[in-house]
């Protein structure tokens, strides 16, 4: 009979005007993989955060193989060998791969930098991470970042692994052989918490799953009571479907015209290697690609955040391939990032603030109107059923699915010609990704015309009229989505480009 490995009784946590908490009990046994499931706002994130010290609990107590701890910091959680992947990463741009993963150790001043490289290469290979040891972390895509992430709990020798939303940057092969990894290190007497909202990922995955509501456990599903009814029944209250179907485009003229686009990435390499398309009034285009392909560097050429060295961009018959961000934005380009708490909104900044960071010229003279700031967040909040205590509270305080809302609210309100959205629901609950998905198709309805990149290949079939696929910063193709199957799509990421038209 496996052991109990942790014990969380009677956690409780607040934060102003919101409790996150409500007297959980959680127990996670040795060599299983535990899933934690909720809404975002559930408290899932909070009750993890407990865990691994980066919060302390107002009441309640934690038992690690029987034992009381009071961490007071997370240096005393790894020291229990606990270790948490976040799905907003931990890391310093400023340091390379190497430097993120072996920071905090003690060792000789004089350890030869290619020694160093070459231990953190070998952890990666043996858990089948690729991953760049000597780049920068700001020169790697997020999926990478991820990777490193587990590398520097795996290097701290982390017994009991937490990953928040692991596959939200995975393409399903890499998801795949992520549960692999995760199963060996079960079967070694590891212990796995899984925080998800993917149904279908957490029943094949998990020994057990607790289910998180308005902060209490509304259950816990073990064997064959771990089914999508049973599980979405204990998350809401009913069964979960996604009822957001699109309607039949009505495609009209070319809004955003793309030529032989090429740009360097971080590392200063091919990022964009002569990539074309256009896409149309009342269309969206999917984009599909393994992470690190050239997603990101699409979306900032779009929007200016990148300088593109070679081809042309004409939004509505107007080449602003030169032009600046705020020219690019005026011209009525709209732009939702990957990176949603960072390049999207600012953390320490309230949700007022936050909301007039594309708009704060347009008010008048030199202060700006905050009456008419607040009044339109307030008419945001009822609108795009974005859930916060406080207007003026930071946002970082916020679930990652009210933050997305808010976010799209403020890109939507400045009734844009193209948006562009890069992974607009990645770690969303089921409920926040069915109102993300109706604003998209409100929009393309008003005859936006919308990039829509995603790594969830059932979504860019369902929702987009078009996909095309990225593979080295190249276009392996462009399909109509009667036309798409995945595995045809698997190929096309994998670089082979037969049956593209």
């Amino acid at each position: 009979m496996p052991q109990a490995v942790v014990q969380m009784k009677n956690i409780t946590k607040t934060f102003p005007g919101t409790l996150a908490n409500d007297d959980v009990s959680l127990t996670l046994k040795q060599g299983e993989i535990h899933a934690l499931l909720g809404e975002n706002g559930a408290g899932k994130s909070t009750l993890m955060n407990v865990l691994v010290g980066l919060y302390k609990q107002d009441s309640g107590e934690i038992l690690i193989n029987g034992e009381v701890k009071n961490f007071v910091s997370p240096k005393d959680a790894i020291a229990s060998g606990i270790g948490m992947i976040h799905q907003h990463f931990k890391l310093i741009n400023a340091f390379t791969v190497t430097e993120n993963v072996l920071l905090g150790d003690k060792g000789s001043l004089f350890i030869s930098k290619k020694k160093m490289q070459t231990s953190v290469a070998k952890l990666a290979n043996e858990f089948g991470l690729d991953v760049d040891v000597s780049a920068y972390i700001s020169q790697i895509s997020v999926g990478e970042q991820q990777r490193v992430e587990i590398l520097k709990s795996l290097h701290k020798n982390a017994n009991i692994l937490i990953l928040d939303e692991p596959t939200a940057v995975l393409t399903p092969q890499e998801a795949d052989a992520l549960f692999e990894t995760l199963r060996d290190m079960t079967n070694k007497g590891c212990t796995i918490v899984i925080i998800s909202h993917k149904l279908d990922e957490i029943v094949a995955i998990a020994d057990t799953v607790t289910v998180l509501q308005k902060g209490r456990v509304a259950g816990v599903a073990k064997g064959k009571d771990i089914n999508q009814s049973n599980l979405s029944r204990l998350m809401i209250g009913d069964d979960i479907v996604l009822n957001t179907t699109p309607q039949e485009s009505n495609i009209g003229k070319t809004l955003l015209d793309v030529k032989n686009v090429c740009a360097r990435n971080d590392k200063g390499l091919q990022g964009l290697c002569d990539v074309s398309f256009e896409i149309h009034e009342g269309e969206i285009l999917g984009v599909a690609g393994v992470a690190g392909n050239g997603q990101k560097e699409l979306g900032e050429v779009l929007c200016g955040l990148r300088t593109a060295t070679k081809g042309s961009i004409c939004l509505s018959d107007k080449d602003v391939t030169k032009c600046t961000v705020r020219s690019k934005l005026d011209s009525g380009l709209a732009y939702v990032p990957e990176d949603r708490l960072g390049t999207g909104l600012i953390g320490n900044m309230n949700s007022i603030d936050n909301s007039i960071l594309r708009s704060y010229y347009t008010h008048k003279g030199v202060f700006i109107d905050y009456k008419r700031a607040t009044s339109d967040v307030i008419d945001a909040i009822a609108e795009y059923d974005v859930l916060m205590a406080d207007p003026k509270a930071p946002v970082r305080l916020m679930s990652g699915g009210n933050m997305q809302k808010l976010l799209l609210s403020r890109e939507i309100a400045l009734s844009p010609k193209v948006l562009v959205l890069s992974y607009p629901v990645r770690g969303l609950d089921i409920g926040a990704m069915e109102k993300i998905y109706s604003l998209m198709l409100e929009q393309r309805e008003k005859g936006c015309a919308i990039l829509f990149i995603s790594e969830d290949l059932d979504a860019l079939i369902k929702f987009s009229d078009r996909i095309m696929v990225l593979h080295g910063g190249s276009v392996s193709g462009i399909i109509n989505r009667e036309d798409a199957k995945i595995e045809e799509l698997g190929l096309m990421m994998g670089g082979n480009k037969e049956g593209a038209s």
